[in-house]
């Protein structure tokens, strides 16, 4: 009996047996991107990069999330799968730097989580930061054993970056994408649009998810 478990997985297998959409799942592995990044990342035409995002979607690989930032923008991630459907090659790095606009929630938590796990340094900064960091993400950040009592943001200057972004928000990666250094980018919903306190919370879970998966993957050059 061919049961509905088995035609799913089946139809996964097949919808990786072409190299490109296999490229194209290793860079969902560590990052969320548009179809117009994914098309200037392999160099593709849009008709094609469409058809491959399509065939993806239709064997229930991807997801499609709106931009927090402009709103208009459609970023895809990568649904989890019982198949191994991504092996990324390693990032060699001297350090992350983990950027949202206000540095006052994400980057100061994904940073954290990052340090509780990973030798490889990181750091946060905002394009646009606030005066303080928000007193829910501090809570959100002891309720998991991360201390975010001293932490104050900081401006993120290009110039001075020598190792890995990672925006953990859509309207931070949106204006400074395309600057020459290596980027990755989380689709991370802000916190503090919400307000409540539940929210924190599940950015810290989302973000975590994110960090177990990329940490591995992230070495000293």
């Amino acid at each position: 009996m061919i049961d509905a478990s088995l035609q799913s997985r089946a139809a996964v297998h097949a919808a990786l047996g072409d190299p490109l959409r296999l490229a194209i799942v290793d860079e969902l592995v560590v990052a969320d991107r548009t179809a117009s990044e994914l098309r200037l990342l392999f160099g593709i035409e849009s008709n094609l990069a469409a058809h491959h995002i399509r065939v993806l979607e239709e064997a229930g690989l991807l997801e499609r999330t709106v931009s927090d930032g402009d709103r208009r923008r459609r970023y895809l991630r990568l649904r989890r799968t019982d198949v191994d459907v991504g092996r990324p090659e390693a990032i060699g790095v001297g350090g992350v730097v983990f950027v949202c606009t206000h540095n006052s929630a994400r980057s100061h938590l994904a940073a954290a989580l990052w340090n509780r796990t990973s030798p490889v340094r990181a750091t946060s900064a905002g394009t646009h930061p606030a005066d303080a960091v928000h007193p829910r993400a501090v809570v959100a950040a002891d309720a998991v054993g991360l201390d975010l009592h001293g932490a104050v943001p900081t401006r993120f200057d290009p110039a001075e970056v020598d190792g890995l972004v990672i925006t953990v928000c859509d309207r931070a990666h949106e204006e400074f994408r395309n600057t020459g250094f290596r980027e990755l980018h989380w689709s991370v919903p802000d916190p503090a649009r919400d307000g409540r306190q539940p929210a924190f919370h599940a950015a810290v879970a989302a973000i975590a998810e994110r960090v177990d998966t990329v940490v591995p993957l992230v070495a000293a050059p």
